[in-house]
């Protein structure tokens, strides 16, 4: 996919409108079609890629995409982008996604230059860790590369999974002749023969190589002949010298030519955690301090919520209080231009589904000057956002439709929950949420010992014994908590700032008992959408050390809200 300028301007032969949609410019283009900036009806912006129309006519590409989109929804865990929106049955199919600043792997690597060895590790492991969770659904990638890993402050993303599998059910041929990216394909792929898990773990390795050193390990050539060395490495392995000791065992087993000799994502997600001396869900400094700042330029940049745009009889777009050729949002790739927050790939829901309504945030400085990518990094720019939560939400598009349905794959384990009689509308703000209960008292403690109790905050209650739910307190080595769904910081008491915390600002996904103090200090309100679907709030409003065990004892008060 490669992005242009941010504000370029709709063109004469592009729609104004998809499925309420408005249209208000382009934001990228590629190979399967382009990527236009819009807003829902509460004027959050989204991203609308819209498939090319040689897709479109052809009824295996549909059949496909349906079929890969619906295996999308079940995938759920940290560092990948759920789904969100899809239609195939219009005249063109298209995808639409939530906007969250970040940074495609290609354009910091051509920005900034190769990563430290640390960063290339913890990104390797938690990219790992993402294909374990596609994998584990019955994906597989097919074409992971630079421009489809997304850097935020809160650790890599994978994006765009699910979508080459799709592409590869029609029979047209594409400018350059290849679905895929040749110079990260795997030999297997190379060669058109099938592929799996393993496959993506070969391009998870080109990868690695070129982050650690802004070198491709099969030479500088152009992309087909990258691919023919590729097809080739049975004869002609990789040169790997060079490389650190750290990563180069690593880099080996990722490139075996035979890809059952490959690691295996979960096991490459420890090797790089043992090899970096650091837990993967640690992200302080987890990158270099210029590729922070620039990334923490572009979460500045983000633009706050406005009225939906409307489209104007001569084609243009009335935005409200932000303008996007005025820099507030747009693409990360190439070209010249102002770079502001990069909006994301697109990602997909169920058919005909729902675009959810994205956080609420404060416009600041504008993000840095756009640096033109070396031609080193090849796979050209993706359009690129996070969404750091795998769940899904009752959402309303422009025209008013609305759906509702559950991409964090999980039935309740537990009981089913009668809802109490719903408050009055002037309780709740336009989140799409209503209260179930509110400030009901919950504490955390420590189970003593080596034990482990997980928390329900849907009913609420703590027990044992239980799989899943929202949160695991363990005393097992040195204690922890661990959160089951994506829990995030709010930045106030409403549901709409709940769900922008839980969206937004994701903690790790396990926090060491040392470190509960300061990262979950009094005062944080803590959110999350519940296995059962529900938006829950805890507020932390007293810590004591425990009598036993290391983890200290939480006092707070929760408030759950469910959908209108």
């Amino acid at each position: 996919m490669v992005a242009g300028t941010a504000g370029e301007q709709l063109r004469p032969e592009d729609p104004r409108e998809i499925a309420g949609y408005p249209l208000l410019s382009r934001i990228g283009e590629g190979g399967m079609g382009t990527v236009y900036l819009s807003r829902t009806r509460g004027g959050q912006p989204v991203a609308l890629k819209v498939i090319r129309r040689e897709y479109g006519r052809d009824p295996d590409f549909r059949r496909r995409f349906e079929q890969e989109v619906q295996a999308a929804r079940r995938v759920q865990g940290y560092h990948i982008v759920p789904v969100v929106d899809h239609d195939t049955d219009g005249g063109q199919p298209w995808l639409a996604s939530v906007f969250i600043p970040g940074l495609p792997l290609h354009e910091a690597l051509a920005a900034h230059g190769p990563l430290p060895l640390t960063s290339v590790l913890q990104l390797v492991g938690c990219t790992a860790k993402a294909l374990t969770a596609i994998h584990s659904a019955g994906i597989v990638h097919r074409d992971l590369k630079p421009s489809n890993i997304l850097l935020s402050r809160q650790g890599p993303y994978v994006i765009d999974f699910g979508i080459a599998r799709a592409s590869d059910a029609t029979q047209l041929t594409l400018t350059g002749g290849v679905v895929g990216t040749p110079q990260f394909m795997s030999p297997e792929h190379a060669l058109g023969e099938p592929v799996g898990p393993a496959t993506d773990v070969f391009s998870l390795g080109l990868i690695a190589a070129v982050a650690a050193t802004g070198r491709h390990p099969y030479g500088d050539g152009g992309a087909l002949t990258l691919a023919t060395q590729i097809a080739n490495t049975a004869q002609r392995p990789p040169r790997l010298d060079g490389h650190d000791d750290r990563i180069r065992p690593l880099l080996e087993r990722c490139l075996a030519a035979d890809p059952n000799r490959r690691v295996g994502a979960e096991e490459l997600a420890a090797l790089c955690e043992r090899a970096a001396g650091r837990s993967l869900n640690d992200f302080t400094g987890w990158l270099p301090q210029p590729l922070a700042a620039d990334l923490a330029s572009r979460e500045r940049a983000v633009p706050a919520a406005s009225p939906t745009p409307t489209v104007t009889d001569n084609g243009g777009a009335q935005q409200g209080t932000a303008d996007p050729g005025e820099g507030g949002f747009g693409a990360a790739g190439s070209g010249g231009g102002a770079s502001p927050a990069a909006p994301h790939g697109p990602t997909f829901a169920g058919a005909r589904t729902t675009a959810p309504p994205p956080p609420a945030y404060t416009p600041q400085a504008p993000a840095p000057a756009r640096r033109t990518p070396t031609a080193l990094v090849v796979a050209g720019a993706a359009v690129a956002v996070v969404l750091a939560v795998v769940v899904t939400w009752a959402l309303t598009r422009p025209d008013g439709t609305s759906d509702e349905g559950r991409s964090n794959g999980k039935a309740s384990a537990g009981p089913t929950h009668s809802a109490p009689a719903k408050s009055s509308p002037a309780a709740d703000d336009d989140s799409g949420y209503t209260v179930v209960f509110k400030d009901r008292p919950l504490a955390l403690r420590s189970p003593g010992g080596a034990d482990i109790v997980r928390v329900d905050l849907d009913v609420p209650q703590v027990v044992q014994d239980t799989p899943g739910r929202e949160i695991m307190l363990s005393e097992v080595s040195g204690g922890s908590w661990e959160f089951y769904t994506p829990m995030g910081k709010s930045a106030g008491p409403t549901p709409a700032q709940c769900l922008a915390g839980a969206r937004s600002d994701v903690l790790p996904q396990e926090i060491k008992a040392a470190d509960l103090r300061t990262t979950i200090p009094v005062g944080t309100r803590l959110c999350t959408v519940t296995t059962d679907d529900r938006l829950a709030m805890l507020e932390i409003t007293r810590i004591t050390s425990a009598t036993h065990g290391n983890l200290p004892d939480y006092t707070a008060e929760l408030t759950l809200w469910e959908k209108r």
